[in-house]
């Protein structure tokens, strides 16, 4: 089957949440539309209303509206505005500027050409030819007369704009919230998928990797995501969204021109491929990079104890360095690409689209006929300078745009990882009969830590496991908790093969102690009862007395409910694990399986220990993993294991009478012991 690309996943996971985003988005388009609408209305107000007034005014018999002016005792209107219910008389008259002044002729006098004026005439060189035409210069009031009626639409022109802008700033406003919100659930719903992947895969993918780059994947990672969703979303298609509208404005002014700088288009497509294949190079090696910082930091921070007992701070940091090293370096090279495909050629290009810009107005100047109105001009510079704001928008947002893709490669590869549906529906209780039927098992699939094992656990025994370090002990637990399945053999509970079972079930009725505990951050209840609610407050506090870990908790602050911080490091060893073991009690396990649950015991704690396994191996299968020989004297049957095989099996008494390998094992232990005391 094959995969589905980076950026349709990234697609795809926004289409969760398309409403919030689709409403987003037109509250955009309506807010960059509104804006556009600048220029336009700055054209209609220079060219209608400010330069409006240079042109043709006819005399009217009677002042019948706003638009009419009263000079020389006489009405006129401008002819652009005459109604079919205006008199007229005679021919309309020419008001012309010549310089700062304005002066009136009793003629229609061409608009255009080059003026001149001398001895109250005016005139005008149009081509080959000029033309001369008596005319009055009007002083500062006459001029106001003119103007006059202009200043009411250019107020309401103005106040228009005001308006547009104000609405534009809600729906921005909405834009803004509505993307800000969707790429926040789009980035906890990815988290949540992230972190619900870590619970399907197998074990041992968190064996082969540093705890420090799965985080990064699920922190940082998502994070670069979440600045693609939030910020480069909204501005490239902002972007679009204003150049398409650009676009359009231009196509109304001038469709050649327009035409003309469409060429951005596909230039910038190419730069953002060229940018591409460069800028995901060197992100994959930063995120990397990044990823190896963490796991790093994270090493050290667990490690220090002995990172300062045995003076390694020296060469810690020096690997540091070395990754730190490595992070800057393509860091910088990012930083170049930027530089060099950034605000430079944006500069270049708008200079240059400026001088065909200036060329194409400069050459259409000469000839008299095609020359534009200022308003036209303006409009022409304002929508080509906007033009380039969203290209440089764009661009900035290239090395944005590349960090998530990385980041989306380096999560989906993690979501991509083979792993099982979490099953837990209920299953009955375990009688406790466990089986293993010639199981062969490895972990890397070719050098076998188990060869052939079989044996038999029937509900209510203690079975113990012993041998050196290596021979298998822990493999066998790992097998049974379902860690790992085995390449050959099979391992059944009461008849039911455990591959049968999703893993959650094969584990429903197990508990566990470990060699080295690991407590939570909460408080020691929660460490017991793990929030589920089917273990109440009173049965985590019977469970608690059970194992004797009440002696300590009594002389805490807060008794039961001491908070415990990450890992239990206030804690002593022997209390953490007494923790522990009132967890595996709590649950009730069928199967309880201690993995040297002992060995780091005190021998005062180990005695309390002793004393509540008495009691609670009744009725249930045990499984111990054991060093320390003393513990496991009352197992029902203990087997010994070597490379991988089992070399002996009985209870205490026939294996010390044997003189084998378990007999030698225990006359070492003893003889340290007797030194000891000695």
């Amino acid at each position: 089957m094959k995969k589905k690309s980076t950026e349709r996943r990234l697609f795809q996971y926004a289409l969760h949440y398309k409403k919030g985003i689709f409403i987003g988005l037109i509250c955009l388009a309506i807010a960059v539309t509104l804006e556009l609408a600048g220029p336009f209305i700055a054209k209609t107000v220079i060219d209608d209303h400010i330069l409006g007034v240079e042109g043709y005014w006819q005399e009217v018999v009677e002042d019948n509206d706003r638009y009419t002016i009263a000079y020389d005792d006489k009405y006129y209107k401008r002819v652009d505005r005459l109604l079919q219910t205006d008199e007229v008389v005679g021919e309309p008259h020419t008001l012309m500027q010549v310089g700062t002044s304005y002066y009136m002729i009793d003629d229609q006098a061409p608009l255009s050409g080059v003026r001149e004026v001398g001895d109250s005439q005016i005139s005008i060189e149009f081509g080959e030819d000029v033309l001369t035409y008596d005319a009055i210069k009007l002083n500062l009031q006459e001029m106001y007369a003119f103007f006059e009626p202009e200043q009411r639409p250019i107020i309401l022109l103005l106040v228009l704009y005001m308006v547009l802008l104000l609405i534009a700033g809600v729906f921005k406003f909405f834009e803004t919230y509505l993307l800000q919100q969707a790429s926040n659930q789009i980035i906890k719903k990815m988290r949540m998928d992230l972190f619900a992947q870590t619970q399907r895969i197998p074990i041992n993918y968190f064996i082969d990797r540093p705890a420090g780059t799965i985080v990064s994947r699920i922190t940082n990672d998502t994070e670069a995501i979440r600045d693609l969703y939030e910020r480069v979303l909204s501005i490239i298609v902002s972007s679009i969204v204003y150049m398409t509208g650009i676009f359009i404005a231009l196509f109304i002014l001038d469709a050649r021109l327009a035409a003309m700088c469409l060429i951005l288009i596909p230039v910038i497509f190419l730069w953002m491929k060229g940018y591409q294949y460069f800028g995901t190079k060197y992100n994959t090696v930063i995120r990397a990079t990044i990823s190896d910082i963490n796991g790093k930091i994270n090493e050290a921070i667990q490690g220090m104890p002995i990172i300062q007992a045995f003076n390694r701070e020296k060469s810690t940091q020096d690997e540091f360095e070395e990754l730190n090293e490595r992070h800057f370096t393509y860091q910088r090279k990012l930083v170049r690409l930027s530089a060099l495909t950034s605000y430079n050629l944006v500069t270049v290009l708008r200079n240059i689209t400026f001088v065909g810009f200036i060329w194409y107005f400069g050459s259409g100047s000469l000839n008299l006929t095609s020359i534009i109105s200022i308003g036209m001009l303006y409009a022409f510079v304002d929508y080509i300078t906007r033009l380039f704001e969203p290209v440089t928008d764009i661009v900035n947002q290239l090395p944005l745009i590349e960090q998530a893709r990385v980041a989306g490669h380096r999560v989906f590869e993690l979501m991509n990882h083979k792993g099982e549906a979490i099953q837990n529906s209920k299953i009955n209780r375990y009688r406790g009969h466990v089986v293993f039927d010639q199981v062969t098992f490895s972990y890397n699939g070719e050098d076998d830590v188990l060869k052939d094992i079989s044996f038999e656990v029937k509900p209510g025994e203690t079975a113990a496991f012993v041998g050196h370090t290596g021979s298998g002990k822990s493999s066998i637990m790992n097998l049974l908790f379902r860690f790992y399945d085995p390449q050959k053999g099979n391992i059944t509970i009461d008849g039911y093969s455990t591959k049968e079972l999703s893993r959650q079930q094969v584990r429903s009725h197990m508990g566990i102690v470990l060699q080295d505990p690991f407590l939570f951050t909460g408080t020691i209840l929660s460490n017991v009862t793990m929030n589920d609610p089917a273990i109440s407050r009173e049965r985590a506090i019977k469970a608690l007395e059970a194992v004797g870990a009440t002696g300590f908790i009594k002389r805490l602050p807060k008794g039961y409910d001491e908070i415990v911080t990450e890992g239990g490091s206030t804690f002593s060893l022997g209390e953490r694990q007494l923790i522990s073991f009132a967890r595996a009690l709590a649950f009730d396990p069928a199967i309880l399986i201690l993995d040297e649950a002992t060995a780091n015991m005190d021998t005062e704690t180990e005695s309390v220990i002793q004393h509540a396994l008495e009691v609670l191996q009744k009725n249930r299968t045990t499984l111990v993993i054991a060093h320390r020989l003393s513990t496991i004297q009352d197992a029902d049957r203990i087997i010994v294991l070597e490379r991988g095989t089992i070399k002996e099996r009985g209870n205490h008494d026939t294996l010390i009478e044997e003189k084998g390998l378990y007999y030698q094992m225990y006359q070492m232990q003893q003889g340290r012991v007797r030194a000891s005391v000695s």
